[in-house]
């Protein structure tokens, strides 16, 4: 059906084994399965679609047995606050996304600068974010298969820029959800203010100006980023830990080194050309799954790939998608804003440059859409130059 309304948009479904499967064959047919449907769900031509809301409304519903009905869900702001929506058990992200945040006074025009996500709280005080919830998905019927991990359904800004901020300034309700995570952060040690800036937010928390205090923030370290539990990464060797950040066009890594060093690096976003998920299967001791989010880079001009295996390898991939996405947007509106000022004369010499480089970041988009790696005579990053991406 997906075929038949977008035709070769929609990647060739993985071939079945009509023999006797053994543990390898399984193991391959689940990769298959894995890297078609990520595959699919990078287009939201796609993922908006009747069809396949449809499908997956149906597959969540009939892999947990859980039929449409009515019921009531908390969906929890960042201070800790909840609101009681009264849904039915198919309604779908999207939809939960719009009521809630109409509910609390938010502009339509702004609900696309948030989104559904799973968090934990943890004892330490730690705060989880466990993946973003796709628009597509039933967060009832997720909920209810993520009852051991005791995971909350919560609201957050969903975009990677600091400076998008200043866009949702002017309402009141967004003013609101865009304080209340920036205190939450800090609490929780996403953000790292000097001692000289923690004592001015906490002024202004104290007299609540709530704009004063977002405009501060966003001069620190780590605002606006995402912050992954600790993990394993193979960089620069095996079986290092790290501490991940992930924003402002980078995936900042804090590793701790088998001799107990600490090394900070820095992966640019415009220094990646591909990436993938993997699923690889329960652990040792049997008790988790594992995943792993490995990325193609170049490094001092040799491109490799580098492994981090993190539970919240999805949501890594959400966030990398996203700052490209950002990046792009923002290089598109620079160059309509050049083209404007430019006089005439010039636009008629450059057309045909312009045109060459948007060529060249629609390959750009259609290979992190199909996560194929691209061929050395084919390769974006070595076309581009950092300003233009």
């Amino acid at each position: 059906q997906l075929r038949q309304l977008f035709g070769s948009a929609v990647p060739a479904f993985p071939p079945k084994f009509y023999l006797a499967m053994t543990k390898s064959m399984a193991d391959e047919r689940r990769s298959q399965l894995e890297q078609y449907l990520q595959n699919v769900t990078l287009d939201s031509n796609i993922t908006n679609s009747d069809v396949f809301i449809g499908f997956f409304r149906k597959l969540q519903q009939d892999t947990f047995k859980i039929q449409t009905q009515r019921a009531f869900l908390d969906v929890y702001l960042a201070d800790g606050s909840s609101i009681k929506l009264d849904i039915q058990t198919s309604d779908t992200a999207e939809r939960i996304l719009e009521v809630t945040l109409c509910k609390i006074g938010l502009s339509r025009e702004l609900i696309k600068y948030f989104s559904l996500f799973f968090f934990q709280d943890h004892d330490d005080g730690a705060l989880s974010v466990v993946k973003k919830v796709a628009e597509f998905e039933l967060p009832y019927v997720s909920l209810q298969s993520m009852k051991e991990l005791h995971c909350k359904l919560g609201i957050r800004k969903w975009y990677m820029d600091p400076s998008f901020d200043t866009l949702l300034m002017d309402c009141r309700a967004s003013l609101d959800l865009l304080y209340m995570q920036a205190v939450q952060e800090v609490k929780r040690n996403w953000v790292k203010p000097t001692e000289r800036q923690m004592q001015e937010l906490e002024f202004l928390q104290k007299n609540a100006n709530k704009a004063k205090f977002l405009e501060l923030i966003r001069e620190m370290q780590f605002y606006g980023y995402v912050r992954l539990d600790p993990c394993i990464c193979d960089y620069p060797e095996e079986g290092c830990s790290a501490d991940i950040y992930v924003g402002h066009n980078e995936i900042n890594c804090c590793i701790k080194l088998p001799t107990n060093q600490t090394k900070e690096v820095s992966f640019k976003i415009n220094r990646l050309r591909t990436w993938q998920v993997s699923f690889l299967g329960a652990t040792r001791d049997g008790e988790d799954d594992t995943l792993e989010l490995r990325f193609e880079y170049n490094d001092s001009g040799t491109w490799q790939w580098i492994i981090l295996y993190t539970k919240q390898a999805f949501l890594l991939s959400n966030c990398l998608k996203k700052m490209i996405s950002e990046q792009m947007m923002k290089t598109a509106k620079e160059g309509q804003e050049m083209e404007t000022k430019m006089p005439e004369s010039m636009k008629n010499s450059q057309k045909s440059s312009i045109q060459q480089k948007q060529v060249i970041h629609s390959g750009f988009i259609s290979r992190k859409r199909f996560l194929v790696r691209p061929n050395e005579d084919n390769c974006v990053f070595e076309k581009i130059r950092e300003e233009d991406l």
